[in-house]
């Protein structure tokens, strides 16, 4: 199908066919990648009488970090698989399967068998989360005005899958049995790649070739280096799994989270020293810089939902309506929910300050996100003090805590995507959103580290820990707003940028 008949071809609300078959698929997989989550740190946690893995917090945060991690990590190697070798919708569908027998693994009641589920979902998510976001932007041609409304409309899937994970996969496996909820998982992926083949057709040729293809000598290294780095990976799985390797996760945690970090402060120097950067250019990067630190501070904080947060919700909350016990999976719903509910106003807040000629600079606005997910962390505070007392505590107060974060992350995440498009050099606009991303798997990394010190036998140290979750946090983001005073010039230097991406493209947990 041509451009032109993409552009013309009405289908789903008004908008291509094509963007139904994305909005199903990526529903069905976000419903299968949220409700797996939801379970994974309450799963290695429980007893083994409990049919769990019996782990500890510490052990089990770090994995749960290690993982989140590497989803947001592997999305580079994902992205550039389609560009140069596969193309978007044949990435997409390979994603999609791994993902699937991943979730199969894992619906396997074995401790061995959990960590290759673990690797394949990880690796499924990297190649079809970053191509499937870009292949609803080749549905429409670039004057086409229908593109912001398209992507509303896609995140919107994006929030519905993560409502049912959380519903029918945290049910099924609190209620039922753990590999039921994991068996879920996998049902919720085979329905999302049944729908994505049935309707593929109504893509068209929209990525359907690598964008920047490599020469057949190129692409021939290039599928040795992936098929030799998959067997190393095979390699080290089976020698961790025969125990030949000892795999303490605390220490892998803290060595990636280093490596993470300096990967992308060496990429970010080589692009500001040796990329021959204008001195406007190289002012933005600064700017840049400091949303890239709020971005990870936040997902830092952020990530607690499904890790310490997890816990409180299981260990020392009052699930109790009537006679049901409310899965503790269920309040990480909260999230997507205020996320559907309060998105519009956060898109219309920014426009209607724009016309009181009220624009704040893009990290103030991410150090005012950062802050607001900060104060969840005392409503925390003070929920832990109750349950030092040896009091369960009302459901209410992790409610409060997921709104204020939800609230901080529609100030901070679409915004921080933007800055990124806008503020980065023209020539590097890929590479610095490949290096953004990292900011991801830092946050997500250091979250599962942090969750380690949640003790369920030392409850009077939980409102320590979150009280300097808050204190770092907002200590942080008064730094950074502070310094956006001055940034906010730097921002506005020369004027060979590109355009942003709107807010409607980009809701941070779902990116």
């Amino acid at each position: 199908m041509s451009s032109q008949l993409q552009h013309n071809s009405d289908g789903f609300f008004g908008h291509p066919k094509g963007l139904s078959t994305l909005f199903f698929t990526e529903m069905w997989e976000r419903m299968s990648y949220y409700g797996m989550r939801a379970l994974l740190v309450l799963f290695m946690t429980a007893s083994l009488q409990q049919e769990g893995l019996a782990f500890t917090v510490a052990a089990a945060t770090a994995v749960y970090g290690l993982y989140t991690g590497a989803v947001y990590f592997l999305g580079l190697p994902g992205g550039w698989i389609a560009d140069r070798l596969l193309g978007g919708q044949r990435t997409v569908w390979y994603g999609g399967i791994i993902i699937m027998c991943g979730h199969i693994v894992l619906a396997i009641p074995s401790e061995n068998t959990f960590f290759i589920g673990l690797i394949l979902v990880a690796t499924g998510t990297g190649l079809l989360k970053p191509n499937i976001s870009a292949l609803v932007g080749h549905l429409y041609s670039d004057d086409d005005v229908r593109r912001d409304s398209g992507y509303a409309l896609y995140y919107m899937g994006i929030n519905i899958g993560s409502v049912l994970g959380y519903m029918i996969c945290g049910y099924f496996g609190e209620k039922v049995g753990w590999h039921w909820g994991f068996g879920a998982a996998a049902v919720g992926m085979a329905i999302g790649l049944v729908q994505y083949r049935k309707t593929i057709g109504n893509l068209g040729d929209a990525s359907l070739k690598p964008e920047h293809p490599m020469t057949e000598a190129g692409a021939k290294k290039a599928w040795g280096t992936i098929w030799a780095v998959v067997a190393a990976v095979v390699v080290i799985t089976a020698l961790t799994l025969s125990g030949v390797i000892v795999f303490d996760p605390v220490s892998v945690a803290k060595y990636v989270a280093v490596a993470f970090t300096l990967i992308f402060f060496i990429y970010y120097a080589y692009i500001y020293f040796a990329g021959q950067l204008s001195p406007s250019e190289k002012k933005r990067m600064w700017a840049l810089f400091l949303v890239c630190v709020a971005s990870a501070c936040f997902w830092s904080g952020f990530e607690q939902a499904g890790s310490s947060l997890n816990l409180f919700g299981r260990d020392f909350t009052d699930r109790m309506i009537g006679s049901f016990e409310i899965p503790a999976s269920w309040f990480q719903n909260v999230n997507p929910m205020f996320i559907i509910i309060l998105s519009p106003f956060f898109a219309a807040l920014w426009i209607n300050l724009g016309k009181r000629m009220i624009s704040p600079s893009y990290g103030m606005k991410c150090a005012i996100g950062l802050i607001i997910m900060a104060t969840g962390f005392i409503v925390m505070f003070f929920a832990a003090q109750q349950a030092a007392a040896g009091l369960k505590v009302a459901p209410m107060w992790l409610v409060t805590t997921y709104f204020l974060h939800t609230v901080g992350e529609l100030c901070l995440s679409p915004v921080a995507l933007s800055a990124v498009s806008k503020l980065s050099p023209r020539r590097f606009a890929g590479q610095m959103m490949g290096v953004f991303v990292l900011t991801y798997s830092i946050g997500n990394i250091i979250a599962g580290l942090l969750a380690g010190n949640f003790d369920p036998n030392n409850v009077s140290e939980l409102p320590n820990l979150y009280l300097q979750i808050a204190i770092f946090s907002i200590g942080i983001g008064a730094v950074i707003a502070l310094i956006s005073l001055k940034s906010k010039s730097w921002e506005t230097q020369g004027s060979d940028h590109i355009e942003p991406v709107e807010p409607a493209e980009a809701t941070a947990k779902t990116v």
